[in-house]
């Protein structure tokens, strides 16, 4: 079978389901394996280490994600098969990687995951079968190269527990000097050399389980319930069943594209598979890192770093979804709160200012000062994702005695002290910063920057007036007179103070203008924003680029435009298990959520068309000419569920569930008619594809 299940012509081929990623050979680049987690851990296929929520080692910007050895990473052999007798998949609907060795005489499939419920076991499975009247013994031979050691931890011995054996160890360098280190607790069960289906057996399995958690008495519980499951033979059947739950949650599935298909169920499982479940009281999530959860060690990967792409590039995809999860990214910047206080005050300015890389503890771990004085764009950025979440949630509890407020109000104060009044333009700036594109390393009025300080001041005075909170009278002013550059002539936003156009452009910014951040612009105005940076973003850019101005070329229904700039995210997606690559060579990080990120934005908001706004959800709906229909799962608008289904010729919305009693009802109004469609739990509702809005009806009483 084919890697990718397309054929020549990059079709999908029927009857092949696009979520599973089948390959004769494993990819050359050992990094472009598949990743298997859960949120608390994670690994690549065959890797010899795995990583730990929130577990790094290192000062400050040598700080980097744990190796932990991983007794999952062994590879099978049998004696009588070969490599035409073996296959590998990545089964993106249980979140399973298997590989199958199969011969006229037997079957060996060996499955490695980790439980998608129980987050401290990460599992190896291994199922022998005869098949025919073969009567030999089936001999396993089990390639590992695990050692009990990392160049992270300074791991000892410890007893051996129900035929586990232990280890435990602290890292070696905490975050911040001074600071507590941290401690990893091993439990494995030990690989033999070989397993064997003797003479006179038909069939036999064996699980091998790897328990691993912050303390001896964590690790003991979850293999004791790893044993059990296994005992039960329900270690699996849970395993799968807690994916189904996932993927019956949320969903993006399209019909006639060529890579699309596979692409969406790859980029969703990897994301997925980097988060928590919305229940974790056992561990506080650290958030997404451009390389996930199995990617980050020293050198690699941005270190497992959390940057601006949890926001901007990974957020919205799960903030759409999943509030429940969304709400765990935002809890990251809510517990860092304390050091981006202490940075701020550092640099000289008031209220918080998020590093540009943070890790366990919050403080900056970027190994250049230059990221952390400059890109503050990101205080935006973080401010923006809190908005998105009020809008789509009207969650009051969260920002009221949860954390939530006390972000955006200090970001707002940040902002406030960071500009300087311009007598000569009677405005205000921000001078001195590095904008998304950082090939800028110190500007004026980075027109990104600036809009998302803009919104960041809006948004604090207009959540402060919903809780009752006190705001100064000066962030309404600032908001209004911060300068966001604009060239009447050439009508269009120039990036920064003195930009020429065709100056090159490390990667998407001032065209982000358009979308997400979607700024009050005419047609004219984001037609030539985009013309002119396409034309001058560097082809080599990282991976999320092309898929803003695909975006931004759909919502003005240039379709043939848009499938040019979306077919060249493809080049980023490495073969056979759908892993994106930063950049299309294959260089820089791997497992590129951020690349993932942005391309999922593209059905989700540039085929619907949906804009989060203050007071309802906005779609106006469009498909490439290559596809003929997308359907989306779970789309999440104030505790409500919707499902989208889209053809060239109809747009179907169902309400597929409402929170409690439906009294509070939700209402679809096209903008061109002024029809309105009452949205009643499971009766769709169809019009022609165009203009329209999801709101609260407005006769229905609605409590916030």
């Amino acid at each position: 079978m084919s890697a990718t299940s397309l054929n020549a012509a990059g079709d999908l081929v029927p009857g092949v389901d696009p979520a599973l990623f089948v390959s004769d050979t494993l990819p050359a680049d050992r990094r472009f394996m598949a990743t298997v987690g859960n949120g608390y851990l994670g690994t690549r296929v065959y890797d010899k280490v795995m990583h730990v929520n929130g577990v790094y080692n290192g000062e400050a910007g040598e700080c980097h994600r744990a190796d932990v050895p991983s007794p999952a990473g062994a590879e099978l052999n049998v004696a009588g098969a070969g490599a035409e007798d073996t296959s590998f998949t990545l089964n993106t609907r249980t979140g399973t990687f298997s590989c199958v060795i199969q011969s006229g005489k037997f079957r060996v499939a060996q499955r490695i995951f980790a439980h998608r419920t129980h987050v401290h076991l990460l599992a190896l499975m291994v199922e022998a079968e005869r098949l025919g009247n073969y009567t030999e013994p089936v001999v396993i031979t089990i390639n590992s190269t695990f050692t009990p050691h990392s160049q992270d931890i300074e791991f000892v011995s410890g007893p051996d527990f129900m035929g586990a054996k232990y280890i435990h160890g602290q890292t070696l360098t905490p975050e911040v000097k001074g600071g507590r280190k941290l401690s990893v607790h091993l439990l494995w069960t030990p690989l033999p050399g070989f397993l064997r289906l003797e003479p006179g057996e038909h069939s036999r399995s064996w699980a091998f389980l790897t328990a691993v958690a912050e303390t001896e008495e964590g690790a003991r519980r979850a293999y004791t319930q790893g044993l059990s499951l296994a005992q039960a033979g329900t270690l699996y059947p849970s395993h799968m069943e807690a994916w189904a739950w996932l993927w019956g949650q949320s969903r993006l599935e399209v019909t006639g594209s060529q890579h699309l298909s596979q692409a969406l169920f790859g980029g969703l499982y990897y994301l997925m598979s980097s988060l928590p479940q919305a229940h974790t009281p056992d561990f506080l999530f650290t958030g997404l890192s451009p390389g996930g959860l199995p990617n980050g060690g020293r050198g690699q990967d941005y270190h497992g770093h959390v940057f601006w792409d949890q926001e901007i590039w990974m957020f919205p995809i799960v903030v759409m979804f999943r509030p429940d999860l969304a709400v765990k990214l935002l809890q990251y910047r809510v517990q860092t709160l304390g050091p981006a206080r202490d940075i701020a005050r550092q640099q000289g300015y008031q209220g918080a200012k998020y590093p540009w890389e943070s890790a366990g503890t919050g403080t900056e771990v970027s190994d250049a000062d230059i990221y952390g004085k400059r890109e503050i764009h990101i205080n935006g950025d973080i401010s923006f994702a809190f908005r998105q979440y009020f809008y789509l949630t009207q969650d009051l509890e969260f920002f009221r005695n949860c954390g939530g407020w006390e972000v955006v109000v200090s970001i707002a104060e940040f902002w406030s002290s960071r500009v300087t009044w311009n007598p000569e333009e009677g405005c205000y700036d921000i001078k001195g910063v590095m904008p998304p594109d950082e090939y800028q390393p110190n500007i004026n009025n980075s027109v990104y920057t600036s809009v998302v300080a803009k919104y960041s001041l809006q948004f604090a005075v207009e959540l402060g007036t919903r809780l009752s909170k006190p705001v100064r009278p000066e962030w309404e002013e600032i908001a209004e007179k911060l300068k966001v550059s604009f060239d009447p002539e050439r009508q269009y936003h120039p990036e920064y103070d003195g930009y020429t156009p065709g100056t090159d452009v490390k990667q998407a910014d001032a065209v982000l203008l358009g979308f997400p951040l979607m700024y009050p612009m005419n047609p004219e105005v984001r037609r030539n924003d985009l013309e002119i940076y396409e034309g001058a973003t560097d082809p080599d850019g990282p991976a999320m680029t092309w898929s803003m101005f695909a975006i931004g070329w759909l919502e003005l229904k240039a379709t043939a435009r848009a499938g040019q700039l979306l077919e060249k995210c493809y080049k980023n997606i490495q073969e056979p298990f759908k892993v994106w690559s930063e950049s299309a060579d294959g260089s820089g990080a791997v497992n590129f959520l951020t690349g993932t990120g942005g391309f999922l934005q593209f059905p989700l908001f540039g085929c619907t068309g949906i804009r989060v706004r203050k007071d309802c959800l906005y779609f106006d709906p469009i498909l490439l000419d290559n596809i003929s229909e997308l359907r989306i799962t779970g789309i999440s608008y104030l505790g409500n569920k919707l499902d989208f289904e889209l053809t060239k010729e109809l747009f179907t919305v169902v309400l597929t569930a409402a929170p409690g009693p439906q009294v509070n009802l939700l209402e679809a109004v096209l903008c061109g008619s002024g029809e309105s469609f009452t949205l009643y739990k499971g009766q769709p509702v169809s019009f022609a594809p165009g203009p329209g809005k999801i709101q609260k009806q407005t006769s229905s009483c609605w409590l916030l």
